[in-house]
């Protein structure tokens, strides 16, 4: 399971399985792909129809959101911003990194229909960023990785929260409050396995066969949960987020870390390879949507930007009576920069949702994503190599394998 854990294998298999979801449906087996993707499997008895694609973005995507809910909370209370002074400079690049692209692509947008896609640039896929960083990185200082990494689940939080604002059209209120009832019920579950965990031989959970049980029933609050918000108009994959956020620390460390390779093997390559799998419009370059071109710029260009900026004004601001390890010099703000322009994951999740029931701005869509987060990790990988000589040539270095691995406070080291 180390393979799948590993940020560069992840970051290797994401990409593969895109790249070979868009050359698959432009073959001939694209049209039965296609049909495959769109074709519904339905559950009438609890309400739910869904189609192959949406069962993959709405309901598997739900688990990589679990776990990314865990290490947000983790970061918040015992890692790398649990501070105020900690997480401001990377809370201003982060800033920066979603108001600069949103404002480019609405540039691009001024007069068009598709302002609603002003969120699709503002995410960085943390997977992609974290690997990248690990395959070319390896002479960089830990506090490189421990800044991208607070930008990057700042971003996912953010990510979440547009998530859950701007694309839900309506609320169900009484499947709403079934759902904030079981998250509770889930949340006091999650706190009996911790405290039995905590009181050891004399503690009131030592029956293993009881323990067991009680995560049984916490897998099937789980998908009663999944089903509630779903049904309550809000995007299925904010009931990941909620279950990662309430559930007590042990537990939901140990169960993020035997998820996390299933989400990097089956979960993101599944979702990578159903959105990326979309026929190049047969246009020509004049004849793309503004969309296009304003996702196509506002990743590589808007993140680039607006985090180096944000960043090195943040420096210059709050720099002083910031902790060191939160400082990052301008060329190393660059280089965050840089990696923050992988939009990917989060990015073609976001598409389908600004431009649904549109398809052929959905497949634009998806084409300036891939493309752009394409040129972000070439762009990437150069100044992360350029970065890592660097500091190699001042010996000031780390460990080969300190990039490849979680931190030793990260939730998911056992």
């Amino acid at each position: 399971m180390s393979f799948l854990r590993s940020e560069r294998n992840a970051a290797a298999i994401l990409l593969v399985a895109a790249a070979l979801g868009l050359i698959l449906a432009n073959t001939g087996a694209g049209a039965e792909l296609l049909s495959i993707n769109a074709a519904h499997i339905g559950f009438p008895a609890i309400n739910l129809d869904l189609s192959v694609e949406h069962w993959t973005s709405d309901g598997l995507l739900a688990v990589f959101f679990f776990i990314v809910a865990v290490e947000l909370k983790h970061e918040l209370v015992a890692g790398s911003l649990n501070s105020p002074a900690k997480a401001l400079l990377p809370a201003i690049a982060a800033l920066g990194g979603v108001i600069v692209p949103a404002g480019v692509y609405l540039l691009f947008n001024l007069g068009s229909p598709y302002g609603d896609g002003w969120p699709i640039p503002t995410a960085t896929d943390i997977a992609f960023a974290l690997g990248v960083l690990a395959i070319f990185g390896r002479a960089l200082p830990g506090k490189v990785r421990v800044f991208l990494l607070a930008l990057a689940v700042l971003d996912d939080l953010v990510a979440i929260l547009i998530i859950a604002v701007f694309f839900t059209t309506s609320l169900n209120l009484p499947a709403l409050a079934g759902a904030v009832a079981c998250v509770a019920v889930f949340a006091g579950l999650s706190w009996m396995l911790a405290r039995g965990g905590r009181e050891g031989a004399s503690g009131a959970l030592t029956n293993r066969g009881l323990r067991v049980a009680i995560g049984v029933l916490m897998v099937l609050i789980a998908l009663l949960t999944w089903d509630l918000v779903y049904q309550s108009g809000i995007h299925a994959t904010i009931a990941g987020v909620a279950l990662g956020l309430v559930m007590a620390a042990k537990p939901a460390a140990r169960t993020a870390h035997t998820l996390q390779p299933w989400s990097n093997a089956i979960v993101l390559p599944l979702f990578a390879f159903s959105a990326a799998l979309v026929m190049i419009p047969s246009v020509g370059i004049t004849e793309l949507s503004p969309a296009f071109w304003g996702i196509l710029v506002a990743l590589p260009v808007g993140k680039l930007l607006g985090i180096t900026v944000a960043g090195w004004l943040g420096n210059r601001l709050v720099g002083r009576n910031a902790p060191r390890s939160s400082v990052l010099t301008l060329p190393d703000l660059v280089m965050i920069g840089g990696l923050g322009g992988i939009g990917f994951t989060v990015s073609l999740l976001m598409n389908e949702l600004a431009f649904k029931g549109v398809d052929l701005v959905i497949d634009e869509g998806t084409l300036a994503v891939l493309l752009g987060s394409a040129v972000s990790i070439v762009a990437a990988s150069l100044l992360v190599a350029a970065r890592s000589r660097a500091y190699q040539r001042t010996a000031v270095g780390v460990d080969d394998e300190a990039l490849d691995s979680a931190p030793a406070d990260s939730p998911f080291v056992e």
